[in-house]
């Protein structure tokens, strides 16, 4: 007897949890996206029935941002941590977490989805020293920059709002198969342009365009940065000046939120037309959503003179 009715409290101190941790019928999910390209994604597939907030905007860099308490009480009420990953946020992610996630957005559990565990992870370093400067330990975060990327991981946040969900999983996996015919049509679109840009050889600024130099085939002539992260020396600048003059270089790219003065004084002494891309959605008023996102680097890369 005393048996049973331990099970019994057992099964029910369950039950109660189940119901705790149930998301009501009615309630909408809500989605704290660490940078604005997977707050962007989650609302395609999640519709109505997801309202999701971006810890950064488009002209922040996702590395250094403050732990404000605004985002401590935004990550108090999520159902989804949605991030990039791959150390990208580790320098304000953690103290979020400790001051306020929930069970259900922890690691392990199917609110927290980082998006590099779920792609190929590019620049993966064979040592890890801090001399070396900002350097990843798993390799570059950026993993957005690559619309193949985009199509795998729509697919795995429709999982996870199922599993959060599970009452309207049908209607994510219906708005997924929408997403994925509409963005299949834009990729069918860009391939070509894509090709025409394939082997042109460019400068960058940092070690962000990685997954995008993939996809396009471009050539990373030299970065101006020596050691990514810490800002370039002048004789070192000199040296990619002399470097850019002796090869054939089309263009110096820099995402939209690095700093200027490197990458103007380059382009005034060498000649070479300075190119600014949009790092993510919101970063250019015409950037409104991933879709618009992939359009505008195209549209910018095509515009480098031959």
């Amino acid at each position: 007897m005393y048996r049973f009715l331990t099970l019994a409290l057992a099964a029910g101190c369950l039950a109660a949890a189940a119901a705790l941790s149930a998301l009501p019928a009615s309630a909408e999910v809500r989605v704290f996206a660490c940078e604005p390209e997977w707050a962007s994604l989650a609302q395609e597939v999640g519709g109505s029935d997801v309202t999701a907030y971006s810890a950064t905007h488009g002209g922040q860099d996702p590395h250094h941002i403050r732990a404000r308490p605004s985002l401590i009480a935004q990550i108090r009420r999520a159902d989804l941590l949605f991030c990039s990953g791959a150390e990208l946020e580790v320098g304000w992610l953690p103290v979020l977490m400790q001051r306020g996630a929930r069970l259900g957005i922890q690691p392990g559990q199917p609110g927290h989805l980082m998006a590099a565990e779920h792609v190929e992870v590019l620049e993966r370093p064979a040592v890890i020293d801090r001399s070396l400067g900002d350097v990843h330990a798993s390799g570059n975060p950026h993993v957005h920059a690559d619309p193949h990327n985009i199509r795998v991981l729509a697919s795995e946040v429709a999982a996870r709002l199922g599993a959060i969900d599970p009452d309207r999983a049908d209607a994510y996996q219906s708005r997924l198969a929408d997403f994925h015919a509409r963005w299949d049509s834009a990729m069918a679109q860009w391939e070509p342009r894509a090709a025409a840009l394939r082997g042109t050889p460019l400068i960058v600024q940092h070690a962000f365009w990685a997954y995008l130099f993939n996809w396009l085939g471009l050539e990373k002539v030299t970065s101006m940065e020596r050691v990514p992260g810490i800002p370039p020396s002048a004789p070192y600048l000199q040296e990619v000046l002399e470097h850019s003059r002796s090869t054939e270089v089309k263009a110096i790219v820099r995402a939209n939120y690095e700093p200027t003065d490197a990458a103007e004084w380059l382009s005034e002494r060498s000649g070479l037309p300075l190119v600014e891309l949009p790092s993510t959605v919101g970063s250019f008023p015409e950037v409104t959503d991933l879709f618009s996102y992939f359009s505008e680097i195209l549209t910018r890369l095509e515009a480098i003179p031959d």
